[in-house]
């Protein structure tokens, strides 16, 4: 299992200027865009931050502390902001049965007692997430595919323990051996 804690998150990439105020695009990549609010702190680096002066959800426009006119705007186009998983975990606040995918990740996925692998990543193809997982060595061996996707829904998601980095699935092996 990785160490995430270090690591930091790419959750928005901020665009291109827009008017003459410095307000800038911002093309959000997270399931929690309520984490963008003025006073509101990013990383665009490891060692660089920026501090949201405003933010307008309805038109997805943000305004960085100092940025005033388009031409300071205009540095910032493209930057991807990254926040901690620990400011993710302390800001967002998860409703009963959510995960984030940095937490499903790791995980052992098992059917029946049968370990079938490890999720490597959370997918969003259209409007479901899959669990890419890596099959395990043992079904690699019987000539079964390297990895494999698991929709990540009831029918499919029977349990998840995050703690024991263990997710019961139902149907994972038909998936697999279709794969």
């Amino acid at each position: 299992m990785s160490n995430r804690s270090d690591k930091l998150l790419h959750i928005a990439t901020i665009g291109k200027a827009v008017g003459l105020g410095g307000d800038m695009k911002l093309h959000i990549k997270s399931d929690f865009p309520e984490q963008f609010v003025k006073g509101a702190k990013f990383f665009i680096s490891k060692n660089r931050t920026i501090e949201l002066s405003k933010v307008d959800h309805d038109r997805s426009l943000i305004k960085i502390v100092g940025v005033n006119n388009p031409e300071d705007a205009k540095r910032f186009t493209n930057e991807k902001i990254y926040t901690t998983y620990e400011d993710t975990r302390k800001n967002i606040d998860l409703q009963e049965g959510q995960y984030f995918y940095f937490d499903i990740e790791d995980c052992q996925v098992y059917e029946n007692g049968q370990l079938l692998g490890v999720v490597d990543e959370v997918d969003r193809i259209g409007a479901t997430d899959y669990l890419t997982v890596i099959t395990d060595i043992s079904l690699v061996e019987k000539d079964l595919p390297k990895s494999f996707l698991i929709p990540y829904q009831d029918h499919f998601v029977i349990s998840v323990d995050i703690d024991k980095k263990i997710i019961e699935v139902n149907g994972g092996l038909d998936i697999l051996k279709a794969s």
